[in-house]
């Protein structure tokens, strides 16, 4: 709420702008550079009114965080705003690379439109993926992430090696700080290949979705134990990463996924303890897709209502604290995402929790044939609507200036919607492509879909949780100390 859909009144004089919402006993404030106070009843209402004792402690926490008018530092506003909202001027930093839409696995919720393996007309060429790079590097942003993504990018090995090396090579002129890393279910990487992947520092992710039985049962590999490929790999990383611990080098750790199935959701403990049997120490817990096979045929399978999943969710998050307050460091990275917008005045590159989001201005997604699309999932949809150009026939300048561009970033700014009333509107971010999926409409009723009552539910319990000085602590040290 802020004070323009209440009948609240604010004094203007007195109070900053602001945004609020009775949260339990108590309301929550917030502000647009992201600053919140809890305030007690009475002292919300004399705040409102201008009339809070100067000498009050709820005075000086509301001055402290720029929500008293009269004592407003502009400069400093300004400052922090910016601050926040540094991306908008970097340029895009993310390129998802699909190397090939082939894959040996048989995912239930598959986004990427899988081709069996023998179809290799689906994998980018070596001249393709030159072109990529060389069009990677035009972004101005000081960040070059390439991330190798498919179907199972291992299958096009070749083109993986090719890009690493030439990616590395051209960044001995461009000076940029270069992040390489690979999705993979790992089936079918090699010893060789594992050593490559080590030796230019590549990061590798692959998914675990739990146990055995529901990781099985989520991605199933015919011919194999998905579940037991993938944990043999992890330990074996395991191994690397404490030699190099020992030596003292660095060393990126392997970091693993879990996708939220209807499988999954009797079973948050054992999905939080499976994450910590194999030494992580964070687990991101991600629902369903609307894209792919998880929004489309198999929806009725996989599929569960908003409602379903907060209350996995919100076990899952009770388990894991129960967890910290025991002494054992483990958080969820999704609630962290959220955490670091709360507590810090820096944005934590989540291009999904952005305003505008992520979409051409944040990341580019460039699929086996040379088109760029907006973001990967506008790739995702399986056909043009999103797609800004073709690195084999556009420039840089041709792609990005697309109008499509433009139009995400107006379809992904809270000032156009309702959003921009919400206590929780620092915090949060749209996704155009999935308005558009769900409603055929890239300007919808945002506060009808279960994307927003998803993330309102979250940061309620969040702020809820944080109202408790221990856990409170907890939260800032997975801000502090979190990897991943």
């Amino acid at each position: 709420m802020s004070k323009r859909n209440t009948k609240t009144r604010l004094s203007s004089k007195k109070v900053g702008f602001c945004r609020f919402k009775k949260l339990n006993d108590k309301y929550l404030v917030t502000n647009d550079i992201g600053r919140y106070v809890f305030l007690s009843p009475e002292e919300f209402k004399k705040f409102t009114k201008g009339d809070l004792e100067k000498n009050s402690a709820a005075y000086f926490e509301l001055e402290g965080n720029e929500f008293i008018n009269d004592s407003l530092d502009f400069n400093n506003l300004i400052e922090k705003y910016r601050q926040r909202n540094e991306f908008i001027f970097q340029g895009p930093s993310l390129h998802i690379v699909v190397i090939t839409l082939r894959c040996n696995q048989k995912c239930v919720y598959c986004q990427a439109s899988r081709r069996p393996i023998e179809e290799k007309q689906y994998d980018m060429s070596i001249e393709t993926a030159k072109k990529v790079v060389d069009t990677i590097f035009c972004s101005p942003s000081g960040v070059i992430s390439i991330e190798f993504q498919g179907g199972e990018p291992i299958l096009n090995w070749p083109v993986i090696k090719f890009i690493v090396e030439y990616a590395e090579k051209k960044n001995k002129i461009e000076n940029k700080k270069l992040i390489l890393s690979l999705v993979s279910n790992l089936a079918l990487i090699t010893e060789k290949q594992y050593k490559f992947l080590i030796k230019n520092r590549v990061k590798i992710c692959t998914s675990l979705d739990g146990p055995k039985e529901i990781h099985n049962k989520n991605r199933p590999c015919p011919g194999k134990d998905s579940y037991q490929t993938t944990v043999s790999w992890i330990k074996k990383s395991r191994k690397e990463e404490l030699k190099k611990e020992k030596e003292e080098q660095k060393f990126y750790h392997l970091s693993a996924l879990v996708t939220i199935s209807r499988f999954s959701l009797n079973f948050p403990k054992e999905i939080v303890d499976e994450y910590i049997k194999w030494g992580f120490n964070g687990v991101h817990l991600r629902q369903l897709s609307s894209l792919g096979l998880s929004g489309g045929i198999a929806k009725e399978k996989i599929g569960y209502s908003a409602d379903e999943f907060l209350k996995f969710w919100k076990k899952s998050m009770d388990y894991i604290i129960s967890i910290n307050l025991k002494g054992k460091f483990f958080f969820e990275r999704g609630a962290r995402i959220m955490l670091k917008k709360i507590l810090t005045d820096h944005d934590p590159g989540f291009l999904d929790l952005r305003a505008p989001c992520g979409a051409a201005i944040g990341q580019l997604a460039y699929d086996y044939d040379g088109k760029v699309y907006t973001c990967d999932e506008g790739r995702m949809l399986g056909d043009d609507t999103f797609m800004l150009g073709n690195v084999n026939k556009n420039s840089y300048k041709e792609i990005i200036s697309n109008s499509k561009t433009k139009t995400m970033i107006m379809a992904s700014t809270l000032e156009n919607s309702a959003c921009d009333y919400c206590v929780y509107k620092p915090y949060c971010g749209v996704c155009p492509v999935l308005n558009f999926v769900l409603s055929g409409n890239l300007f919808p009723q945002l506060s009808n879909t279960d994307w927003c009552k998803t993330h309102k539910e979250m940061l309620d319990y969040i702020f809820e949780k944080m109202q408790d000085k221990k856990i409170e602590e907890i939260f800032w040290q997975w801000v502090i100390k979190g990897r991943g």
